[in-house]
């Protein structure tokens, strides 16, 4: 699929208030990421180095839902967009990384299957979002992979301020590099819908 537009962003849209109320969702609940054993990775220190913890408060689904609807929207995806995943704030110490990647394949194939929750059951990964939680550290540039021709190119999104929001189709390839200096804070939100036909 080609797409018009790979991404949609809003500089600084979330204040810094908003921002350590989702940080301290995370209190001291942090694990160290694992992959998607699904897709045959495991947890590799050369392919991720970060530490996570999930919510699911529904007050950051009601914040974090318009964006995603206007991003939808403006950037002329209009995918079919039904539910949100449990959310994940992730923290990258320094040396902390997550290299090259996809949120999800889209095709029925990768369809969930949970008979018990019927918000996934049957659905895909369509829309992913990040939002920086902090802007106080060095590195930990958020990238997509641009493919011409032969070549693969990381682009760089003007995307380094606490508060800002990304979104972009699960399937679009991207990367976190690593951290440099302090501690990176994001949250990562993931939404479904049926498998595109």
């Amino acid at each position: 699929m080609q797409l018009t537009n790979e991404w949609y962003f809003w500089t600084s849209a979330l204040d810094k208030k908003t921002c350590n109320e989702i940080k301290s969702l995370g209190k001291n609940d942090f694990i160290g990421a694992q992959v998607n054993k699904k897709a045959g990775q495991e947890k590799d220190d050369k392919f991720r180095v970060s530490d996570v913890s999930w919510i699911n408060e529904q007050w950051v689904v009601d914040l974090i839902w318009p964006y995603m609807v206007e991003a939808n929207k403006q950037s002329g995806w209009n995918f079919d967009v039904t539910a949100v995943e449990s959310m994940q704030i992730t923290k990258y110490k320094p040396g902390g990384f997550y290299t090259w990647h996809r949120d999800g394949p889209s095709d029925c194939l990768s369809a969930y299957d949970m008979p018990k929750n019927k918000s996934l059951d049957g659905k895909v990964r369509k829309l992913s979002m990040t939002i920086l939680l902090n802007g106080n550290y060095q590195g930990g540039e958020f990238q997509f992979a641009r493919y011409r021709k032969f070549d693969c190119n990381a682009h760089t999104p003007d995307f380094k301020n606490a508060g800002s929001v990304i979104v972009f189709p699960s399937f679009i390839e991207h990367q976190v590099t690593p951290v440099t200096k302090g501690t990176r804070y994001s949250l990562v939100a993931w939404f479904v819908g049926p498998p595109f036909k």
